[in-house]
């Protein structure tokens, strides 16, 4: 199963009021663990950032002066994301800004059935808690040390482990395939476990073992259950 993680930074909160997107990171999942293949590029918005942004991500128009358009990148980005699912964190934010560039450019946009939001995903399973990428990160201890701004591609990276978090946990990361699971049908017995490579040493005398075998087979009249364990009562001293 391959699902793609994606993270955006913008000049601010509403494409349609000017603002732009400035920078992408995407994580390549499979079966629920990073693969190791990302994508990220910085993108020149072809307009001045806000300071108030910029206290935000870091990125400033001296950045950005000679990235790559959206025109530019979106067929690696496209390729990079294939068919696949996309994860994202409030993912309406990400997902306006780009639909926002796809649709300028006349390209067809990501299908909304695609988007999956792990801020969603959260809500659901921690109602009225906090649930913002940081709180989650926090709840599931997911270090928060190597991030001194946000990023595109270090909280796509943050978000990798959220989301595994809550997919069903570490847990998921076990080999449980039927591959490597062997089942055991009917009795379970010594054989089916491999003999004790030392067996352990009788606690009880032959004296004793033989008055117990004389005390079963002279109170005991099913004598079937005991045979079954190993005990053959036809052997057993005369009461």
């Amino acid at each position: 199963m391959r699902e793609i993680v994606l993270d955006t930074e913008t000049t601010g909160f509403d494409p349609k009021t000017g603002d732009r997107l400035i920078e992408v990171g995407c994580i390549e999942l499979m079966d629920l663990l990073p693969t190791g293949r990302t994508y990220h590029t910085l993108v020149n918005p072809d307009r001045l950032i806000p300071p108030d942004a910029t206290r935000v991500h870091g990125i400033t128009d001296d950045k950005v002066k000679d990235a790559p358009r959206f025109a530019d990148i979106v067929k690696e980005l496209d390729a990079f994301i294939g068919d696949a699912p996309v994860i994202a964190h409030n993912a309406q934010f990400d997902r306006n800004f780009i639909d926002f560039e796809y649709a300028r450019i006349a390209h067809p946009l990501i299908d909304g059935s695609r988007w999956i939001d792990t801020l969603q995903l959260a809500q659901k399973k921690f109602p009225g808690m906090p649930n913002s990428l940081d709180a989650l990160c926090k709840r599931f201890k997911v270090s928060l040390a190597d991030r001194t701004f946000h990023g595109a591609l270090i909280d796509a990276r943050l978000l990798a482990e959220v989301y595994l978090e809550l997919r069903g946990g570490k847990e998921r990361r076990l080999d449980l395939s039927s591959a490597r699971v062997t089942a055991v049908s009917g009795p379970v017995t010594a054989a089916a476990h491999g003999a004790r490579p030392r067996p352990l040493a009788a606690r009880s005398t032959e004296a004793e073992r033989a008055a117990h075998l004389e005390f079963l087979k002279a109170t005991l009249k099913d004598h079937t259950l005991w045979e079954g364990y190993g005990l053959d009562m036809e052997k057993a001293p005369a009461a």
